[in-house]
């Protein structure tokens, strides 16, 4: 579904990311992981469209991924990308009207109530079926996330791609994510990709993992040289306990390491 072939990205003289080639199935959920600054946000803001390699190229389907963000691709923020001044309901349905009605950014009628069931359907999905009327001032850090996820599924996307959604959240409202999230994955057969910090998220939830790691550095010249996939891991999709080797800040690690046991 999704091919990287010999991806660069550099600000000036700063290399980021150098030599990504990676192929991806349709329905896989990869998590990329690896040190601060590695360049996983910048692949994943290429992937949404935000951002244009400096050289290489991204195919979807065989053909390049359009320069903007479409909604073939829906994404997730550590910080809840949400609209404070409309209800629950109206910030997900709002993601069917603007492209049905580009002027008025309103639809009426019947296709405006089929909009709002629509919504409605996925808020009851992902729990929020209590909360439509309500504000996103009103609702916890956990139902603003669940929000922020319903708004990128209303749109049906084939690809999602979270980048840290669940950083900022305590540990038993994040467990309870991870579940939501397993379950609309397995459900919809998306093909995720999920930027994380955390090795036991990244392994508990994905079907491959992705390792950002440098393998060259200059002292001299500190960007001269970007980062790349030292380890693409695919996963069994029943979850065995594994050894989180911490390869990211050592990319002389065994993949062995890696490996379920």
């Amino acid at each position: 579904m999704i091919e990287v072939r010999n991806l660069w990205k550099q600000y000036g003289d700063q290399t980021v990311l150098e030599r990504i080639n990676l192929t991806i199935k349709e329905g896989e959920f990869c998590s990329l992981v690896g040190a601060s600054g590695c360049g996983k946000s910048t692949f994943l803001r290429m992937l949404l469209g935000q951002e244009r390699p400096s050289r290489g190229e991204i195919l979807l389907d065989g053909k390049p991924l359009a320069d903007e963000p479409d909604s073939s691709r829906g994404v997730v923020f550590q910080r809840y990308s949400v609209f404070p001044h409309l209800s629950v309901l109206d910030n997900v349905a709002l993601g069917l009207e603007l492209p049905r009605a580009p002027l008025l950014g309103r639809l009426l009628g019947s296709a405006k109530a089929e909009a709002r069931e629509q919504a409605r359907q996925l808020l009851q999905r992902v729990g929020l079926g209590h909360a439509l009327e309500k504000y996103p001032a009103q609702l916890s850090g956990g139902m603003q996330q669940r929000l922020a996820i319903a708004q990128a599924l209303i749109m049906k996307p084939r690809v999602l791609l979270l980048d840290e959604p669940f950083g900022a959240l305590d540990p038993g409202i994040r467990k309870d994510m991870h579940a939501l999230l397993r379950e609309l994955w397995q459900e919809t057969r998306l093909t995720v990709f999920m930027v994380t910090h955390d090795l036991n998220e990244g392994f508990s939830l994905a079907s491959r993992v992705l390792v950002f790691d440098k393998l060259r550095v200059d002292p001299h010249e500190p960007g001269a040289y970007g980062a790349r996939i030292t380890y693409n891991i695919p996963l069994s999709r029943r979850r065995e306990p594994v050894s989180l080797a911490a390869v990211v800040t050592s990319p002389g690690a065994s993949a062995a390491a890696l490996i379920p046991r």
